[in-house]
């Protein structure tokens, strides 16, 4: 475990080497790691932020002095209690952290599959084989970042694993759901992307108002279905 400075009011925890080669075992690393600094509620962290081989602890430096810690060794003191907090954790069976499994209704009409027909090129294979490949892995999410509430999602099936576009769009409408290399993700508001866009869901993966606001969150199981345009229509109303 490598512990390092994130800016001046946070550190950054590497928990796992290698992402690509496994990527489930570093989700659980990731997932027991949270879970044990969260059981810890070291005094002066304000948030713990999972991201494939990393955790983020984010901290007010007056809430840790006033706790203890040195003016002139914050980070060797909050250092010294996240090494502390994992050490007392133990082993964290991440298999039994609760998490959700979220179905997520996803339209593959041509309108707003904007790139189906280029991930289908690329796979050599059909626009409906795409879209059932797609809808028939279960996913989890790794991390949660880029535009507020964007998962992105390791478990696509490697038939259908494509580059992202030479030239990024400006603007992608909000839903739009993509594949970017080995990944597949949403995007939860209107925002530029280079990913290949290749259907669009009716649901509202952020909502400030909501607590959380991110409707996913890092470690969640997700699976796809396919609807149709009426559907579409019916749940936006």
């Amino acid at each position: 475990m490598e512990i390092t400075p994130l800016g001046d009011s946070a550190l950054l925890i590497r928990v796992a080497e290698d992402f690509d080669d496994a990527p489930g075992d570093a989700l659980k690393k990731v997932l027991a790691t949270k879970g044990g600094l969260e059981a810890a509620q070291i005094p002066g962290a304000i948030e713990i932020a999972p991201a494939y081989t990393t955790v983020a602890l984010f901290y007010d430096p007056v809430r840790a002095i006033d706790a203890g810690a040195s003016a002139e060794n914050i980070v060797g003191w909050f250092e010294q209690r996240i090494r502390q907090a994992l050490s007392d954790a133990g082993e964290i069976d991440a298999d039994r952290i609760e998490t959700s499994l979220l179905e997520i209704p996803v339209c593959y009409e041509q309108e707003f599959a904007l790139d189906l027909d280029e991930v289908a090129r690329h796979a050599g294979v059909r626009a409906r084989e795409v879209v059932d490949l797609h809808c028939g892995a279960q996913y989890r999410v790794h991390c949660v970042g880029f535009t507020p509430g964007f998962p992105f999602l390791g478990g696509l099936p490697p038939k259908i694993a494509t580059p992202r576009r030479d030239v990024p769009r400006k603007e992608i409408p909000a839903g739009s759901v993509a594949v970017g290399g080995k990944q597949t993700g949403i995007y939860p508001i209107k925002s530029p992307g280079g990913w290949n866009v290749i259907g669009r869901t009716p649901l509202r993966l952020f909502d400030p108002q909501k607590n959380p606001p991110a409707l996913l969150q890092v470690g969640d199981r997700v699976r796809f279905r396919s609807i149709s345009r009426e559907e579409f229509e019916q749940m936006t109303q």
